[in-house]
């Protein structure tokens, strides 16, 4: 293959088939160095990728599948962080692939898989230890049964207000991964399937909130916990598992919060009660 022919499928394979700008970071550098754990002891490690701008972490991957080496193993799927399959470590920290910025003062970056999970090939693992804690709290809402009217709960009610925060999870484990507790065969249930847990407890069209909270008070549950706060720290889409892990403390010493489910005929208006109050 000649040169101009190379150019031109790079020029492809970029979105819209246009050129992107050359960037030299930071650094200086027309290019960074990305070092990938690879589980094939006899597979390139080390790659010098072509800087541009702007350029996301999976930006490098689909480089080096494209320029060095087509038998790199990464997932990825949506590229706008709604899906969660693109988790991986940056230097250490667990990320989405898609939403984060090659760092523009490094010459030299590394990418690893998610801890805490069997490794299948390269920067792809085994989600099964994940999605079955995830399952073991009912991810599900369990309507409650008897109604003439469906429930509804107001937009504007402290209910919603104690729910909407926890509400964006898109399960990409990235809190699972920075979990110092949670990991494949560790009994605790991690903190994506609590905060998923808590969100439904406090739910007041769900009928399975006693069942919930059994779950959470197991040994494997929320007193697994120590609070290292790296979930909070690594979730992309900005929620707080620990924070909602401390709630469910509290609800398993108190009792969940009193929020009946209305039909919609009868809804109330707002009471004035805050999230703290109901929590």
């Amino acid at each position: 293959m000649s040169e101009h022919e190379s150019a031109m499928r790079r020029a492809a394979a970029d979105v819209g088939g246009a050129a992107r700008p050359v960037s030299h970071g930071r650094s200086g550098h027309e290019s960074i160095r990305v070092t990938v754990a690879r589980s094939d002891s006899d597979a390139s490690r080390a790659f010098d990728v072509r800087r541009h701008e702007p350029m996301m972490v999976l930006d490098l991957l689909l480089a080096i599948q494209r320029e060095h080496d087509p038998s790199i193993g990464f997932r990825f799927s949506c590229r706008v962080a709604m899906c969660g399959t693109c988790t991986l470590r940056l230097d250490g920290t667990t990320v989405l692939a898609c939403q984060t910025p090659v760092p523009v003062d490094r010459d030299e970056v590394r990418l690893e898989p998610m801890a805490g999970l069997p490794v299948v090939r390269d920067l792809i693992v085994d989600t099964t230890a994940f999605w079955e804690q995830w399952a073991r709290v009912t991810p599900y809402l369990v309507p409650v049964e008897g109604l003439d009217e469906p429930p509804r709960t107001r937009p504007d009610s402290p209910e919603r207000r104690l729910i909407d925060p926890s509400l964006d999870c898109i399960t990409c484990g990235a809190c699972y991964s920075s979990c110092g507790i949670a990991a494949d065969g560790r009994d605790f249930l991690g903190p994506a399937a609590l905060t998923r847990a808590m969100v439904l407890i406090a739910d007041g069209r769900d009928a399975a909130a006693e069942q919930r909270l059994e779950a959470v008070s197991a040994a494997e549950g929320v007193d697994r916990c120590h609070y290292i706060y790296g979930c909070t720290a690594a979730c992309p889409k900005g929620l707080d598992p620990a924070g909602a892990i401390r709630r469910l403390r509290r609800w398993r010493r108190k009792g969940p919060p009193p929020s009946p489910a209305v039909p919609a005929a009868d809804a109330l208006p707002p009471t004035g009660e805050t999230p703290e109050e109901l929590a």
